[in-house]
């Protein structure tokens, strides 16, 4: 694609974009191929999205592109336990996907009893996702796996965080992400750059570390892989 480079790096694609919106077009690309080549197999697909800002321009990528998904089911990587229509919450991020309400299994942040509910949830993930969408925040989080937060080191599938930037979170957990067939993460941004090349050059002190890197893509624009060594490839 135009405006990109790729290579690899501790065992991961990098790919290389020119900007945020081209970063996010790279990136919504390759879950369309990954969504169609599933439901080509099964004849159904799964895809697990982050929230936060980035994933905005790559969603409204990805509606435009060829994905049957009308045998797509759509999950959340993580979720703030906020009430419904909170401008906090990340599920408005995927109003805008073509599909119907029974395909979207939105995390229960609502529910009287969250423990019960990240169990409920966890339920109904499928033995493997096809796809699960990351992001990552300046200092090294992906999901809802806050520096020095032990939902990072739990064993079920789905759990609680504590309070992170104002609000306790509901997330997949590693065991979950890396069971997955197919991972990407897109990060974009100058502040992003110090934790990108501390994650992709093995430092184990960010959480991002935890993703497993095969199977991983990595989608940059220029200012966050500014910090990075020259790519093999």
């Amino acid at each position: 694609m135009s405006g990109s480079a790729g290579g690899t790096l501790a065992n991961m694609e990098i790919v290389v974009a020119s900007d945020a919106a081209q970063a996010a077009a790279v990136a919504a690309q390759r879950i369309a191929r990954r969504l169609r080549a599933a439901v080509r197999r099964r004849g159904t697909a799964s895809v697990a999205f982050s929230g936060g800002s980035t994933p905005a321009l790559m969603l409204a990528q990805l509606v435009t592109l060829q994905v049957p998904w009308e045998h797509v089911q759509v999950f959340q990587v993580d979720e703030r336990v906020a009430p419904d229509g909170d401008a906090a919450r990340n599920l408005g991020l995927l109003d805008s996907l073509p599909i119907s309400p029974g395909q979207l299994l939105a995390m229960p942040v609502t529910a009287p009893d969250l423990h019960g509910a990240a169990r409920c949830y966890a339920d109904r993930l499928p033995a493997r996702l096809d796809v699960v969408h990351l992001g990552m925040g300046d200092d090294g989080h992906t999901a809802s796996w806050a520096p020095g937060d032990q939902v990072i080191d739990t064993t079920e599938p789905v759990a609680l965080s504590g309070v992170y930037q104002g609000h306790r979170r509901m997330t997949l957990t590693p065991r979950v992400v890396n069971a997955a067939h197919w991972r990407i993460v897109l990060v974009a941004g100058e502040s992003k750059g110090p934790a990108v090349a501390r994650w992709l050059l093995r430092d184990s002190g960010v959480p991002i570390h935890r993703v497993r890197r095969t199977d991983t893509v990595v989608v940059l624009d220029a200012a966050a892989a500014a910090r990075l060594p020259r790519l093999d490839g």
